[in-house]
């Protein structure tokens, strides 16, 4: 597509003139798989945002209210609560949720309170593995399935009758081993929710993963800021220039579909960005080589065989060394799903990478109804050796206020040196959008996936 005179073009039809990740798909040397072949993108507008929708006390209590209550939203694994009695909490702005185990095939999740006057029965942050639910305060205790069991001084409360007293539940819905909740009691089903996303993902088995490390930090911004940021490639060339030789940015396929709940950005890597020239295919190596965290090898000793591509040599190096470690076979995998990031987002804010071995999961929630601090949280997924026990999830890491995310690079590697470089521009987006009078503007293609989360926005709030 041309894009010397877009102004020629339809409203978000320009694209890179750099080689496509389609193109990339067409030279790869197994089956590709039709979830990688699909690429569409729906033009929904070019009208500037006010900047109220971030830093408004009143648009984060509308959001409140009409959205976050009614939306399907991740709040655990399945792995966080594998046995019959474990639980563990879920805060989502104002609220809090017991997520608990209660039978074998049974998840269930309550409003964290106590029915008499409303002590919270975990505190928030924890899980663990409780026989009963019993409130700290006076001892109100409930069954884990949500039953009234005792009353301390029963003789003083002939109001109260078992029945009504139950704990009130949520919906709750699991995929690929995630745990969703929902407290809207007429909101569609989980699988409708999801709908085509849902095939999409069965090839990665999400399942049969576990959570490697767990790393969070409270950010000076509101939560959208944080989507936003991690929704596109266009920030690369400016932001993070160190990835520039192994990361296609400007090209990277952006699939936004807004009668969809989800939507997706597949940005290949081992090609050099549309942005610089003269890259040779051993630079390509050693500039991924920071990122080796992904590749479960050290990449600094290995030199790119004459005729093979930085992109083939890299991805079979990981088919056969993630293959060894986790005991499993990737001899069909593409290079697109051992390399590239394959980031889907889920409204309003789960972000699961597809492809195989190692898969990031960001999820961002807002800090109460604060609408200037939000919660960041990376999850690294991982395969394992399914012939031996699933290892236990790693605990979330919350980095201090004063902690850059530099401190968590054993746990997440050269990922850590780019959340960083990210950290320096979300704070100043929060502050910058205060003087910020004409309104946010948005490319019409590569910042089309921050519109469709402002477009499900508003279908809640505008639901009524």
């Amino acid at each position: 597509m041309n894009i010397e005179d877009p102004k020629t073009l339809k409203p978000g039809e320009a694209r890179s003139e750099a080689i496509s990740v389609q193109e990339l798909l067409d030279r790869e040397r197994v089956a590709v798989p039709p979830v990688l072949r699909k690429n569409f993108n729906v033009h929904m507008g070019s009208d500037r945002l006010p900047t109220t929708r971030w830093t408004s006390p009143e648009f984060a209590r509308q959001e409140m209210d009409k959205m976050w209550s009614k939306v399907w939203q991740f709040a655990c694994r399945e792995e966080h609560i594998p046995d019959v009695g474990d639980y563990i909490t879920y805060e989502i702005g104002e609220y809090s949720f017991l997520v608990v185990r209660t039978a074998e095939e049974t998840i269930k999740a309550y409003y964290n309170a106590c029915l008499h006057r409303g002590n919270q029965l975990k505190p928030e942050g924890t899980q663990g593995n409780a026989s009963e639910l019993r409130c700290t305060f006076h001892g109100f205790t409930w069954t884990i399935d949500g039953e009234l069991a005792d009353i301390p001084c029963r003789w003083d409360f002939p109001h109260v009758e078992d029945a009504e007293y139950k704990l009130p539940q949520v919906k709750v819905g699991t995929w690929g081993g995630f745990v969703f909740i929902n407290m809207d009691d007429d909101a569609e089903s989980l699988e409708s929710y999801l709908g085509d996303l849902i095939p999409e993902f069965d090839r990665w088995d999400f399942k049969n993963k576990y959570i490697m490390n767990h790393i969070a930090k409270r950010v000076d911004m509101n939560w959208k800021v944080g989507i936003e940021a991690f929704a596109e490639s266009y920030h690369v060339v400016a932001t993070h220039p160190q990835i520039m030789p192994s990361t296609a940015d400007a090209n990277t396929q952006y699939d936004v579909d807004p009668d969809r709940n989800y939507n997706r950005m597949i940005t290949a890597m081992g090609v050099p960005s549309p942005h610089i020239t003269g890259v040779t295919e051993q630079a390509i190596v050693e500039a991924m080589t920071p990122r080796s965290y992904r590749m479960g090898v050290n990449m600094d000793d290995f030199k790119v065989p004459e005729g093979v591509t930085a992109r083939e040599f890299v991805a079979e190096m990981r088919r056969k060394s993630v293959g060894a470690m986790y005991n499993h076979d990737y001899s069909s995998a593409t290079d697109s799903e051992m390399l590239d990031a394959i980031q889907y987002w889920v409204f309003p804010n789960f972000f699961p990478w597809g492809g195989f071995g190692t898969n990031i999961v960001y999820r961002f929630r807002p800090d109460g109804l604060n609408p200037n601090s939000a919660l960041m949280e990376v999850f690294i997924l991982s395969d394992y050796d399914l012939t031996k026990p699933r290892p236990d999830p790693a605990p979330m890491r919350l980095l201090g206020e004063d902690q850059e995310w530099i401190v968590a690079e054993d746990e997440i590697g050269g990922l850590a040196g780019v959340f960083q470089q990210d950290m320096v521009n979300m704070p100043q987006v929060q502050k910058g959008m205060k003087s910020l009078k004409r309104g946010v503007t948005l490319a019409n293609y590569q910042e089309s996936r921050l519109r469709h989360l402002h477009w499900k926005i508003d279908e809640y709030i505008n639901a009524e």
